[in-house]
């Protein structure tokens, strides 16, 4: 088997113990910067919580550049999008009161949700599951448990049975509209990307996602997330198509969250993944031309 070279490799879509990921954050920077990789973004589930640490430990490997980020969800209509902020100052007054709020609504869904599971004959300790207090939970946090105190085989078996959307422990959570998620990452100083865009539940993936981009584009979105451990080299080819037509930004990540999802590693993805390093060139230029403005 070949050795993968990761110094030329980046990764702009990593999670860590601050929100679902089983690594700690500077455990992340510390793989990262060991590779001798070339960037690296950890972008936690609507925290920066871990961001301080991993910057931090970040420094011991000049090799690697560190970067800021986030990843916030929001609805649009009946379907839930992701998007991916890079480079966001977390020290920003602004951005923390806002994800404030967003915390709240997370352990209220979080109590919600351990209420349905006790009912259904799966009471949680909150003794080792803090639902009530701790803000990082969320439904692989519970999905965890039962597999470990219940009986199920996998994670994914629990989801399957009661926690995926329209299942009996499913809590629908209260999202913020795109077009505010994209704002208040530019207002941190950020540059927004739609992460995941392929939808595979969708039966025209060219169609929806050249309308989404359009609408999206009209609320300022920066890039699309080109690059993903379960795109298919034909999704890739799709997504880059449309973002060189929409002159926006390319972005991509393996999604790494540790042993929560197994099979995906840091740079590689599934292990056929790439993510070249001029798109994270082509961002800073970016980043460079908006401070001119």
């Amino acid at each position: 088997m070949l050795e993968i070279d990761y110094t030329k490799m980046i990764d702009l879509h990593v999670h860590s113990n601050a929100s679902d990921g089983t690594l700690a954050p500077a455990e992340v920077a510390r793989i990262a910067g060991e590779r001798k990789m070339a960037a690296i973004a950890l972008t936690d589930h609507d925290t920066v919580a871990g961001v301080r640490e991993f910057l931090t430990v970040g420094r011991d490997y000049p090799d690697t550049e560190f970067i800021s980020g986030i990843e916030l969800s929001s609805m649009y209509g009946t379907r839930e999008l992701h998007f991916v902020g890079l480079f966001v100052d977390i020290d920003n007054e602004e951005f923390a009161a806002w994800l404030e709020k967003i915390r709240q609504g997370r352990l209220k869904r979080n109590i919600d949700i351990a209420k349905r599971l006790a009912s259904l004959g799966y009471p949680i300790d909150r003794d080792e599951l803090d639902f009530v207090h701790n803000d990082s939970l969320g439904r692989l946090h519970f999905a965890s448990y039962l597999v470990k105190h219940y009986g199920f085989e996998s994670i994914a078996d629990v989801f399957a049975a009661y926690l995926r959307k329209n299942c009996s422990a499913y809590v629908p959570r209260e999202l913020p509209m795109p077009s505010e998620v994209i704002e208040i990452i530019h207002r941190a100083g950020g540059v927004a990307i739609w992460a995941h865009p392929v939808c595979r539940d969708q039966k025209s993936k060219s169609g929806y996602l050249r309308r989404m981009v359009k609408k999206l584009k009209n609320y300022s979105l920066d890039g699309l997330e080109c690059y993903y451990s379960m795109f298919s080299p034909d999704e890739t080819a799709l997504l880059l198509e449309i973002a060189e037509q929409q002159e926006m930004l390319c972005s991509g990540g393996s999604d790494y969250h540790g042993t929560n999802r197994p099979g995906v590693d840091i740079a590689s993805g599934g292990g056929k993944m790439a993510i070249p390093y001029d798109l994270l060139k082509k961002i800073h230029e970016y980043r460079r031309k908006q401070e001119m403005l």
